[in-house]
């Protein structure tokens, strides 16, 4: 068979040609996408570690400066010739450091209480899936368990905030009060 210059020969049909492999897994999509890159960086343990510490150096930071933005008031208040001896701006200034303190606890709190209120929910649902709940009825009861765990979780990080910032509070006005009656 004679071919002629700018034809393609026919794909060819001979037994001797290879097979073509069946059993291997087909070729990785390109990883170049940004959101295939994405997942393969939240993926690793290393990030959210990362993450999380870096969440909680910003929390201390700007707890810290606000800290110390509370106590430079005031010594600024207390250095006034003209301020008088009661004790207000100590009153001010511990229920601010108690408020810092009680929104850091929270915060810390929900770090920790999130996923364990995901594994809680998780493990319910599925046990109603064991018990043979429709489907339906395993959506609803599903919203309701969500809502009732929401609920408890976040009246517990309130009572635990409100605790350490009265706590904060108290000790930061005995602190700020001795700290003036010993100068």
């Amino acid at each position: 068979m004679k071919q002629e210059q700018g034809q393609e020969a026919p794909p060819s049909t001979s037994v001797t040609s290879a097979p073509l492999p069946l059993l291997l897994p087909p070729p990785p999509p390109p990883s170049s996408s940004p959101y295939t890159l994405f997942l393969t960086i939240m993926s690793k343990r290393r990030t959210w570690v990362f993450l999380f510490v870096l969440v909680y150096a910003i929390l201390l930071s700007s707890s810290w400066n606000s800290l110390k933005s509370i106590l430079s008031w005031y010594k600024h208040v207390q250095a006034q010739p003209s301020s008088p001896s009661s004790g207000w701006p100590a009153v001010y200034a511990s229920v601010l450091v108690g408020a810092v303190f009680g929104l850091l606890s929270m915060v810390a709190a929900l770090a920790v209480a999130v996923p364990a209120t995901l594994v809680t929910w998780i493990t319910i649902v599925v046990l109603l899936a064991f018990f043979g709940k429709p489907k339906r009825t395993l959506v609803v009861e599903g919203r309701k368990i969500t809502r009732e765990i929401a609920g408890s979780v976040f009246k517990i990080l309130l009572k635990e905030g409100n605790l350490v910032a009265a706590v904060c509070a108290v000790l930061g006005y005995y602190a700020l009060v001795g700290k003036n009656s010993g100068e």
